[in-house]
């Protein structure tokens, strides 16, 4: 690319191009006597940027052979092409896609958390069932605790992060690694369940599905994890639409049930394949009505998907957050008490072996197996599916947030190609097919994990926010550590209820699993900040470079071209160079050191001569005999040591099993060795025949 007319003054603002390699500058004479002009030629693949920066153009990226250019091909029809940093804002998604990307898991919970509920007041017997309406109703309370809780999380803390960000900057790193650690489980939960329950919606009428839900429900999971490898501007175009038609049938559904409720006009209800029993298997007591009430309290989760994902959200983010935490609720609440009160009026029974849902018995009460059943059915199916998507939106996010703190691997803060956090997206989608496969894709043995990490993250930022108001005593602060308080109060309940009555079901999983991995989140940072101290420089006056001649060994496997190169490049770095050669035989010893003899090129310009020492390896292994002479050299020697390898690269990468690869093995063995520097010198195959052996010329 050539940028032409570039005069005088403007050759003098690019000062930091004076002897790039990147740019070649010719003067040349204009037309009138006098006129000169500098002509720049860049390459392609680079442009000029901001305070005299190269920018990497769409050339940079542009692979050059043709199984590279394939690989791109499918890369693209598969993720897109890559976006801009600078575009990131156009990226952000606006209140309606935002609902549609970090509200699905909260909304779409609406479909199976009261059956959850029935499920295990049918324990007792159909006549436990009368207290479903009573347990739906103080689930809605809770739900509207917690938003109006989390309008106080995405004010306060606008940037990201959640109750995470909450509970580290006003408890403490403890407590803020207890939520991280909350969150994670149950983003990971999150997929694996919404799956699950996609899954069961399909197999209610499409019974393959049912008998292999393991099967797809990590095909879906995977399926998901492309839409968000999409980037998040595109899986909010692909997530919002079913969004709202679910929601559209749901409500239609809701009112066509109540009309015919209250004009005495009720069908008779619908049976499932395998109806509870009418007698109990266990007593109606409190602790079962308790149980019942921390299975429903499943619907709560995702709640805090918009306050630890308002970043994605388009400024101002705090109000765009707000308004759209605040619709999640009242949809979520209007649906939940919407199909509990169908449920309640039909009295509908859940199916034991989970082949139907109660959202397709109650559906089916009403409208029948027609049109409008599996409208409601499918757009169930396709939402709790999607639904798995908030914890693709919050789990990378999250990871990203922890991985800046350094609680996480640097990894997790990368963002690919579509600036989506790629490694979190991939990391999540392997964890929760995992749990999914283990627990047998089954809702029912799922739940019992659940809502409990969600929980002790909403008990501990509202805590910390009660700490804040407290301390602080910011504008507003009396009514605001009142919500906090009433918050931090009520999920506290919750999850006390949650860990008790679910703890001999599985949640004791979630609560030993818990603290080792906050141990885990510690045992990184420490890493990093051991890391960071011993290579910081704090003073950048006194980091002044000192330059240490090294000594350099060279293995020999043979004297060929490869090793001639890797030989001239040993010398030209430091003039203590030995070459070292391994000999299984005597024999072989005997004709190397020959050849050595005969070779002119040993002979340095400056009459010095490259040191050879020959190993014979009476038991032929070549690594280990050459370890222990490196070994031996420093501790004769205190320079550091530098280990030239000579390594042949050839034409097609599958020409490499061809080759023994000890170059590689000596590379890997050498990698944790202190005081040793390992530098490669490849040979390429195309250079074959282009150049010949010659001397090697000393500096």
């Amino acid at each position: 690319m050539a940028d032409e007319g570039e005069r005088h003054g403007r050759a003098g603002m690019d000062r930091a191009a004076d002897g790039s390699p990147l740019e070649e500058r010719t003067t040349r004479t204009g037309a009138l006597p006098g006129n000169r002009y500098v002509r720049i030629v860049r390459p392609p693949e680079f442009r000029r940027g901001r305070g005299g920066m190269f920018v990497a153009t769409d050339e940079a990226l542009k692979p050059q052979t043709s199984a590279g250019r394939g690989y791109e091909l499918l890369r693209r029809i598969l993720f897109g092409p890559p976006i801009s940093t600078e575009h990131e804002l156009s990226e952000r998604l606006g209140v309606a896609t935002g609902l549609g990307v970090l509200a699905t898991d909260n909304i779409s919970s609406s479909a199976y958390s009261i059956e959850e509920v029935m499920r295990v007041l049918a324990l007792a017997g159909t006549g436990a069932l009368f207290l479903t309406m009573p347990i739906g109703i103080a689930i809605i309370v809770v739900l509207g605790i917690v938003i109006i809780s989390q309008t106080q999380v995405i004010r306060t803390y606008p940037g990201g992060g959640g109750s995470y960000a909450v509970a580290k900057h006003e408890l403490g790193t403890l407590p803020g690694l207890v939520v991280a650690g909350s969150l994670l489980i149950d983003y990971t939960l999150t997929v694996a369940v919404s799956t699950a329950a996609g899954v069961d919606a399909i197999g209610s009428f499409v019974q393959p599905v049912f008998e292999h839900r393991v099967f797809w429900g990590v095909a879906l999971i995977a399926l998901i994890m492309l839409g968000n490898l999409r980037g998040v501007r595109e899986a909010g175009l692909i997530f919002a639409g079913p969004t709202y038609i679910y929601l559209l049938a749901m409500l239609g559904l809701i009112l066509f049930g109540a009309f015919h409720i209250f004009t005495g006009a009720m069908p008779p209800t619908a049976v499932p394949p395998n109806p509870f029993p009418s007698t109990g298997t266990e007593a109606l007591g409190i602790f079962l009505i308790l149980r019942a009430f921390a299975s429903g309290c499943a619907a709560l989760t995702g709640a805090e998907a918009v306050a630890n994902g308002t970043p994605s959200l388009r400024p101002p983010e705090a109000r765009n957050g707000v308004i759209t935490v605040l619709l999640m609720g009242s949809v979520y609440g209007v649906v939940l008490f919407g199909l509990t009160f169908l449920a309640a009026q039909t009295h509908a029974l859940p199916d034991v072996k989970e082949q139907e849902t109660v959202m397709s018995v109650v559906t089916r009460t009403f409208v029948g197996k027609g049109a409008y059943y599996y409208l409601v059915q499918i757009s169930t199916s396709v939402l709790l599916i999607l639904a798995a998507n908030t914890g693709f939106t919050g789990f990378p996010r999250l990871a990203s947030v922890l991985a800046d703190d350094r609680f996480m691997p640097r990894q997790f803060s990368f963002r690919g190609e579509r600036l989506a956090f790629s490694v979190g997206i991939v990391a999540l989608a392997i964890a929760a097919a995992l749990v999914l496969a283990a627990f047998g894709g089954s809702v029912t043995n799922l739940i019992p994990l659940y809502t409990i990490g969600v929980f002790m993250a909403f008990t501990l930022a509202q805590s910390g926010l009660v700490r804040r108001w407290w301390v602080r005593h910011e504008r507003g602060w009396q009514w605001r550590i009142a919500i906090s308080a009433v918050g931090a109060f009520a999920t506290g309940a919750t999850l006390l209820i949650v860990a008790t009555t679910k703890f001999e079901y599985g949640a004791w999983m979630v609560i030993v699993m818990l603290p080792l991995l906050v141990l885990l989140l510690f045992a990184i940072h420490r890493h990093y900040s051991a890391v960071a101290d011993a290579l910081v420089i704090e003073d950048p006056d006194r980091a002044v470079l000192r330059p240490t001649v090294p000594i350099v060994l060279v293995p020999v496997a043979r004297l060929d071209l490869s090793a001639v190169r890797a030989l001239g490049f040993a010398v030209s770095i430091s003039p203590h160079v030995r070459a070292v050669h391994v000999a299984t035989s005597a024999e072989s010893a005997t004709i190397f050191r020959s050849r050595w003899e005969r070779w002119s090129g040993r002979h340095l310009s400056d009459g010095r001569e490259i040191a050879l020492d020959i190993i014979e390896s009476p038991y032929r292994a070549l690594l280990q005999p050459l370890l222990k002479y490196v070994d031996r050299v420093d501790e004769r020697d205190p320079r550091p040591i530098t280990v030239v390898l000579a390594e042949f690269i050839p034409r097609h990468w599958w020409e490499l099993i061809l080759h023994s690869q000890t170059a590689f093995r000596l590379r890997w063995a050498l990698l944790f060795r202190p005081n040793t520097i390992v530098i490669d010198v490849p040979y390429h195959f195309s250079a074959v025949g282009r150049e010949e052996e010659a001397p090697v010329r000393g500096a």
